[in-house]
């Protein structure tokens, strides 16, 4: 089927404006023009412009927070991040929760079947895991061995978890207070996310074969060298992948596809793919987003570092 013309896509995130971008898409069917507009962490500014853009675009993506935690079965709602969304009446708002749950644990077994690294055994730094439950559970599935670093990078708290069942009396314990704090305090925003890294517990990143999770999350407190080491991670710019080959890095894997040289946010992609379905995210389950990713024939971002320039994209196939 040709494209038509076309449906429009804004993602209005807390991230550095210096990260802005925009690309065209073509997902079922449909062109879909993507942009993004960083709001530097200014969470009034980025409410206004949802609230501006209700009624104009076909889908709203929330980048730089997360408004929904889905947790061994629960929901949790981040403060801030619902204030951004019940800034939209009109136009479908998404903060890339709704595919994250389905896309992350197929992308862990697309790597685990066809990956150049056989993930049973390894040993992984999840940086966190309570926004990318789903992740942590495909991870653990694969035979990883996997350290969940959220009390340790989150609250600086030198607590390695070390198992699922840690995760989740953790969550139960603190995340329903968790959320009620301003997202300033849970992530970084804005200029925080282009401030040079400053590393934190290096001894975690050292012991650890593959790191996952967030970008921001393992730039932030990234050590000097990470020789040889995997990333498991989404939404890298060129210069990303420049820091991360300059630091040793050998593999790096996206959940999301590279589009004019960078890997978009969930919840550009989660946007898009509304916007190209015409469908409200209330009426799409999770069988929906697997159809979705079936037909774009989706499979995760396999960058090998190593090679010379940005770094060779591997098309699957274990070396």
């Amino acid at each position: 089927m040709s494209p038509t013309a076309g449906k429009r896509v804004v993602s209005v995130s807390l991230g550095s404006s210096r990260r802005d971008h925009s690309a065209v898409l073509e997902l079922l069917g449909e062109r879909v023009e993507v942009s993004r507009r960083g709001f530097d962490g200014d969470v009034e500014a980025a409410e206004r412009a949802v609230a501006e853009l209700d009624g104009r675009v076909d889908a709203i993506g929330l980048g730089g927070l997360d408004v929904y935690l889905y947790i061994a079965g629960d929901r949790y709602v981040i403060a801030d991040g619902e204030r951004l969304l019940k800034a939209a009446r009109r136009t479908p708002v998404v903060d890339g929760s709704g595919l994250k749950r389905t896309l992350e644990p197929r992308a862990v077994r697309w790597l685990a079947a066809h990956g150049p690294l056989p993930l049973a055994g390894l040993r992984v730094l999840m940086v966190s895991a309570l926004d990318r439950y789903g992740m942590a559970v495909a991870l653990e599935e694969a035979g990883c061995r996997v350290v969940y670093g959220d009390l340790m990078f989150g609250a600086g708290i030198p607590y390695p978890i070390r198992s699922l069942e840690e995760l989740r009396t953790m969550a139960r314990r603190l995340a329903r207070e968790m959320v009620k704090l301003p997202v300033r305090m849970l992530y970084p925003t804005g200029e925080r996310q282009e401030a040079a890294p400053e590393a934190r517990f290096p001894e975690a990143y050292a012991e650890a074969d593959l790191i996952a999770g967030d970008f921001h999350y393992i730039r932030r407190h990234l050590p000097e060298r990470l020789e040889g080491k995997a990333v498991l991670t989404n939404t890298t710019t060129s210069a990303d992948r420049e820091e991360l080959r300059r630091r040793g890095v050998r593999w790096l894997f996206t959940t999301t596809p590279l589009v004019g040289g960078r890997s978009f946010g969930t919840n550009v992609l989660e946007a898009a793919l509304v916007a190209a379905a015409g469908r409200r995210p209330e009426e799409l389950a999770e069988a929906d987003y697997e159809e979705f990713l079936d037909r774009i024939g989706y499979r995760p971002t396999v960058l090998d570092l190593a090679a010379q320039g940005e770094g060779a994209e591997v098309d699957g196939g274990r070396r």
